[in-house]
């Protein structure tokens, strides 16, 4: 890997801004649209520069080949439960809290890695973080002025949304010998693919009137925090490694409550802060401690 340019940090900034723009415009869709109808098309959105990537760059994508059930579960672990829970929990929780409720999947991803990994077992250290990064989640459920008990369930939807995301990315390790592209745009077909009639049967969406702001948010949703994001994701990697652009966690709840601050006025309490900060030193503790083995 070379040295980072100043080109590959601003890649990483965009990345992260993408990535945390992705909470606001959910909440904005939920303005029209209902959960299923919002990871359904910001799915099948995300799938299209993949698809297109794949075909231009020659890769030949895999979705229906014998490890197809392999694609199938993963799209449906880590793409399809996790965007309803998302998108059904920001219906009722502010976008800057779901920013840094999703924040706290490294962390998640240290515990289950312990269990079902080989070479990612826990130390002190790991732990010191895990703590330190939840115990700003549990401050965050503390907070009476944005979660209560009318958005309480809500709330924990989206952490349960973090969860599926790790349990997808260790799936992921299954077929971890293929091409970065081939793999998200299969299990972007699968997800879309088993979204599609679950969507059109249960909240038949032809029957919406959507708002223009709606419309935007959903198809910016999909293009760019879900296609483009994953290309640059993509970029990165391959140019910087992972140790690199594991540095976008940090980023995403910080941009993520500026972002809902300044585009839909959100309020932000003192226990906003506090859980931020909390959870971005777990998170850099436990990247610290992660870092020689990720080099």
């Amino acid at each position: 890997m070379r040295d980072p340019k100043s080109s590959d940090y601003f890649f990483l900034v965009l990345l992260a801004l993408i990535w945390a723009s992705a909470f606001f415009n959910i909440k904005i869709a939920t303005y029209s649209y209902g959960p299923l109808t919002i990871a359904f098309l910001r799915i099948f959105f995300g799938a299209i520069p993949l698809v297109l990537l794949c075909y231009f760059k020659n890769i030949k994508i895999e979705a229906f080949s014998k490890d197809w059930h392999w694609f199938a579960s993963i799209g449906i672990i880590n793409l399809v439960i996790p965007f309803f829970l998302i998108a059904y929990g920001v219906q009722k929780v502010q976008s800057n809290l779901a920013a840094i409720l999703m924040a706290s999947t490294p962390l998640t991803a240290v515990v289950l890695s312990h269990f079902f990994t080989k070479n990612e077992k826990v130390n002190l250290i790991k732990i010191i973080g895990v703590l330190v990064g939840f115990s700003g989640i549990v401050f965050l459920f503390s907070d009476n002025i944005l979660i209560n008990k009318n958005n309480f369930v809500s709330a924990l939807l989206i952490l349960c949304g973090s969860t599926f995301y790790v349990i997808g990315g260790l799936l992921t390790l299954r077929i971890s010998n293929k091409k970065n592209e081939n793999v998200t745009a299969s299990i972007l077909i699968w997800a879309t693919l088993v979204l599609f009639p679950i969507c059109m049967f249960i909240e038949q969406p032809w029957n919406l009137s959507p708002r223009l702001d709606s419309t935007v948010s959903v198809i910016y949703l999909g293009i760019f925090a879900t296609g483009i994001a994953w290309l640059l994701r993509f970029y990165i990697l391959k140019n910087n490694g992972l140790v690199f652009q594991a540095q976008v966690a940090y980023l995403i709840p910080i941009f993520g409550v500026i972002l809902g601050f300044l585009i839909l006025n959100e309020k932000i309490t003192y226990k906003v802060i506090i859980a931020l900060i909390a959870v971005i030193i777990g998170i850099y503790i436990v990247k610290k401690s992660s870092k020689n083995k990720l080099v």
